[in-house]
């Protein structure tokens, strides 16, 4: 049997890395049976590689080698172009067609990017898998191939099946076995030796000296992130090889074909927006409107305290954390230590104005809102969403909310939450 490295020279892969490695030992134990294999890793990585060595070193390597890019045939033709069709079967099928599960039978058949198959196309995989059977598209016959499937995707495959794009017994029936290929950016020994790989190839090509990296450049490669993985390098590497008159390469001249690096750096980013997170136009209305009727309601409440004592400090006292409340809870602001005169002055009605003060009900009675059951059970469906996002901790449901974690707690208990 052949070496690793043997392996990786004839099939024209670059690269120490451990990772890798593995990859091409897995490919080389698996090809000699007829086990399912899926090739997982991002695009640009070299996943074609794998179903070739496996190909090439398995009983079946004297018979067809079919390659399909599944994300490049559109979805109304994709199951003649592997299942194949009958004359007449649709329009334009002027006649009968043999599809690459026919014309690969004995042999193996790559499926790149097999995440973007169709569910009714996988539905018709599924059935090649366990039994080798498929029907011709306008045919009632079944037929019978035998044929190796090795299958590609750059897809999270656990994200597809968790929003039914893919389905998860044809999953399972594909990766019997799994070979991971790692992205370049884990492999940062391998870049180097991959750029003076392809840099060497080129200046053979277009008949001009090697494009040589300086130790500075270098260090910039390996920082680089290469979303793009190997097919990025490559290109970045014709690119220099073909434009730059310079054959030595700094850091500062590298940077010019490394797109995005100043903004090369970590950072959180948000997958999906949460489905309550205010952003609905209505909720931030109903949301705006009960912080309005919390701080009018505490301001009466507050205004009423004033009228029936005659000491501003100790309304001040009795009142603290309502007056924090209205006057806000951040540390920047500055809460007064007492009611000013001024403020007193606006918050004061006319004595000869005032109601009796026996009648303690009267200015609740002129000042309480009427609020409709629609408007109660938005604001207790907001609480219980924002309750929920953030596990039942009310400090931090109140920060979102906008009101204080006092008031929360309050209408927890008016609710019974």
């Amino acid at each position: 049997m052949e070496s690793i490295q043997a392996i990786k020279q004839r099939f024209g892969i670059l690269g120490n890395d451990q990772k890798l490695n593995r990859a091409v030992e897995k490919a080389m134990q698996v090809a000699p049976t007829d086990i399912s294999v899926l090739v997982t890793g991002e695009s640009g990585v070299g996943k074609e590689s794998i179903p070739k060595i496996i190909h090439a070193l398995s009983h079946r390597k004297h018979g067809k080698y079919i390659a399909v890019n599944c994300g490049a045939i559109p979805e109304g033709t994709i199951d003649s172009e592997l299942f194949g069709h009958e004359k007449g079967a649709f329009t334009g099928a002027t006649q009968t067609r043999n599809g690459y599960f026919e014309v690969a039978d004995g042999g193996t058949i790559f499926l790149d990017e097999v995440g973007e198959l169709p569910l009714t196309t996988q539905v018709r995989l599924l059935r090649v898998l366990e039994n080798g059977e498929f029907i011709k598209v306008g045919s009632s016959k079944v037929q019978k191939t035998n044929v190796r499937i090795v299958a590609a995707t750059n897809l999270n495959m656990a994200d597809a099946i968790k929003k039914e794009k893919f389905r998860e017994d044809l999953y399972y029936r594909l990766s019997t076995v799994e070979i991971y290929l790692p992205p370049l950016r884990e492999r940062k020994d391998d870049i180097h030796l991959l750029f003076r790989k392809f840099a060497a190839d080129f200046a053979q090509k277009y008949k001009m000296p090697t494009v040589r990296l300086e130790d500075d450049a270098v260090d910039l490669l390996q920082k680089y992130r290469w979303n793009g993985n190997v097919r990025q390098l490559r290109n970045i590497a014709e690119q220099i090889s073909v434009l730059e008159q310079e054959r030595s390469i700094d850091a500062l001249k590298l940077k010019e074909y490394l797109p995005g690096y100043s903004s090369n750096l970590p950072a959180v980013i948000e997958e999906k927006k949460k489905e309550s997170d205010f952003s609905n136009e209505r909720e931030i209305l109903y949301k705006v409107l009960f912080d309005m009727k919390s701080d009018l309601n505490d301001l009466k409440k507050l205004t009423m305290e004033l009228m029936e004592n005659d000491s501003h400090q100790k309304v001040k006292e009795d009142n603290e954390g309502l007056i924090q409340k209205i006057y806000g809870n951040d540390e920047e602001e500055v809460i007064p230590e007492e009611i000013t005169d001024e403020q007193l002055e606006v918050l004061q009605i006319p004595q000869q104005n005032a109601p009796d003060k026996q009648d303690k009900y009267y200015f609740a009675e002129e000042i309480e809102e009427e609020e409709t059951l629609s408007l109660q059970d938005k604001e207790l469906e907001l609480i219980k969403k924002s309750l929920e996002r953030h596990n039942g901790k009310r400090k931090a449901a109140a920060d979102e909310l906008g009101i204080s974690e006092r008031t929360l707690y309050r209408k927890i208990k008016q609710y019974d939450l």
